[in-house]
């Protein structure tokens, strides 16, 4: 099997609004096993920052209940071998060792018996959850969670997939039952992704909390909206385990100045009339109504000057 290409972050990679209406919704799409994950050109920056994290922040970051060690090596096989076969470029596999040989970093897969998940979680840019069926539906028995988006691993493991996603409005209502028949009924041979979108003031990747009081939200205006909103967008997968019948769902986030819409202006427009649909609550959800109006203002007006060229 060919090597596959690094994935360009030259232009954001999704652009999840482009229908400009707001649905709530799973927005489930089929997956090809060859493109499950998508390391792009910040592979070894990212990497970096997960080590980082995972030596600052453990707790944080990683946490695996007992009776869940045999669904994470389930997990670190599959992933040496997906990335063994179409990414062998950015990692060496050798003798029980794992090496990124451009960030003189190597690990012993021995060292993560207790929790293997860890050591994958450090091999891939996606942040890796396990999920397992039980009496209360599917609950968070492990994860390597280092590029959160506003919710704390601490306060999310253990808990069943109502739990988990009860910050999320509507969710109870409209999707509780769907996602839990859908977890149900999906099967090794179909893996799906998905893909979701905030809007946010704070390039960082890892954000455990949403900052309260920040006094730069109050600076961003129609004029500098672009380069100080960023869209982050989570390219999802959900994948059952063949052995331990477990999900595996991994998240890999891209961060983008809304400015960085401009290599296809009609984002902009697409963009405002998607906020412009959000409900109160939603809009709150995701991050944008500190700064609605600002953000509102720079989409109209960039999106005309387009129009006007």
């Amino acid at each position: 099997m060919a090597l596959k290409k690094l994935i360009s972050r030259k232009t954001p990679a999704y652009l999840p609004f482009q229908s400009g209406r707001f649905r709530l919704s799973m927005g489930i799409v089929s997956l090809t096993l060859d493109n499950w994950l998508e390391p792009d050109d910040f592979f070894y920056k990212e990497l970096m920052e997960k080590d980082s994290l995972l030596t600052s922040k453990y707790d944080e970051v990683f946490q695996a209940r007992g009776g869940s060690q045999t669904a994470q090596h389930e997990v670190l096989n599959l992933l040496i071998d997906h990335m063994n076969e179409y990414h062998s470029d950015l990692l060496r596999f050798c003798g029980g060792n794992i090496f990124v040989d451009k960030l003189a970093l190597s690990f012993a897969t021995e060292t993560y018996r207790k929790n293997p998940l860890d050591l994958a979680g450090r091999i891939v840019q996606e942040d890796l959850c396990l999920m397992a069926p039980g009496s209360n539906g599917y609950t968070l028995e492990a994860a390597s969670l280092c590029f959160p988006s506003r919710w704390r691993l601490l306060d999310k493991i253990g808990r069943p997939l109502i739990d988990i996603h009860s910050p999320v409005p509507d969710y109870k209502n409209k999707l509780s039952r769907p996602v839990d028949r859908f977890f149900d009924k999906l099967t090794v041979e179909k893996p799906v992704w998905r893909v979701n979108w905030s809007l946010t003031d704070d390039p960082d990747l890892y954000q455990p909390v949403r900052k309260t009081g920040v006094t730069s939200i109050k600076t961003i205006n129609s004029n500098n909206a672009g380069d100080r909103v960023f869209l982050r967008c989570e390219r999802q997968t959900l994948r059952r385990l063949p052995k331990t019948g477990w999900i595996l769902f991994t998240i890999k986030t891209y961060v983008d100045k809304v400015s960085a819409l401009a290599f296809q202006p009609k984002s902009f427009l697409d963009l405002a009339t998607l906020v412009r649909d959000l409900s109160p609550g939603m809009q709150q959800y995701k991050n944008i109504a500190p700064y609605k109006k600002a953000l509102l203002g720079y989409l109209d007006q960039t999106y005309q000057g387009f129009e006007l060229v």
